[in-house]
């Protein structure tokens, strides 16, 4: 929008949403130098075991050793593979499932009640079973990843196919068209908002899922560095991967939330 062409007060709103961003921006990073600041502070003073709450400044060390051995590129590599290849099976199959149910209504009333249990199941008990039934590689722990998100995934995306305004479905028949007409003209359409809203949930829960499997079974990954850093007692092993995966979390989210703004956008 050309600046020349706002009033002088929405000149002075957009000037004061700008200055609020900042201002949310600035409070965030506060918050994180002085808790850092309070942590490495309370490690110094012995208010806290380092040793058990490790420091800030013990971290960084650790990362930086790390990464001379080449070992932690490698695992956050390994867990983000994981992770966005369960991500993007998750999205695909759920959509093509989604639609075989819309185009059958048959189809849908018989596979409800076991898409309902499936999605009510406990994934974490799930995993075991995959991994001894498929055995113990990366396939596996992506299979894991996937069965976190995919039924939920499956029922909020029907969900929101039968929630389409039906005036709308009406008149697209009306002038002659098709089912699959219908779907893309209509139904994907007037579900794209809740596609996206579902992809920033599920990057969580496949990363969750994918740390799952890697806490079972996996000899690489940050999951695995966690379960053996705890077994080991290198708690500096396990706090780090715990921030790395926050890190790779707020990253992945941050990505689909760029689609979310590019797609209100076009609208």
């Amino acid at each position: 929008m050309n600046s020349n062409t706002l009033s002088a007060a929405q000149i002075a709103f957009l000037q004061a949403h700008k200055r609020r961003k900042i201002r949310i921006h600035l409070y965030r990073i506060s918050i994180l130098i002085l808790f850092l600041f309070l942590w490495e502070f309370s490690t110094y003073k012995g208010w806290i075991d380092d040793f058990i709450f490790s420091s800030p400044s013990k971290l960084v060390f650790c990362c930086y050793h790390m990464i001379l051995e080449n070992q932690l590129f490698y695992h956050i590599g390994i867990t983000l593979f994981e992770t966005i290849v369960s991500f993007l099976l998750v999205m695909l199959l759920s959509l093509i499932i989604t639609i075989l149910l819309w185009f059958s209504k048959s189809l849908t009333e018989t596979l409800d009640p076991y898409l309902v249990v499936l999605n009510s199941l406990p994934k974490s008990a799930l995993a075991p079973l995959l991994i001894v039934w498929l055995g113990a590689n990366y396939k596996t722990i992506i299979l894991t990843g996937m069965s976190v998100a995919i039924f939920g995934t499956i029922l909020n995306l029907y969900i929101g196919f039968q929630g389409v305004d039906p005036e709308k479905i009406k008149l697209i028949r009306t002038l002659g068209g098709n089912a699959s007409q219908v779907l893309l003209k209509v139904i994907l359409p007037a579900n794209l908002g809740n596609i996206i809203g579902l992809m920033k949930v599920n990057i969580g829960l496949c990363l969750v899922g994918v740390i799952i499997g890697e806490f079972i079974s996996s000899k690489c990954g940050l999951g695995y560095l966690i379960i053996y850093g705890s077994q080991v007692f290198k708690l500096d092993w396990v706090i780090l991967s715990i921030l790395i995966l926050c890190c790779i979390a707020i990253l992945l989210y941050s990505l689909i939330g760029v689609l979310e703004r590019r797609q209100k956008r076009n609208m």
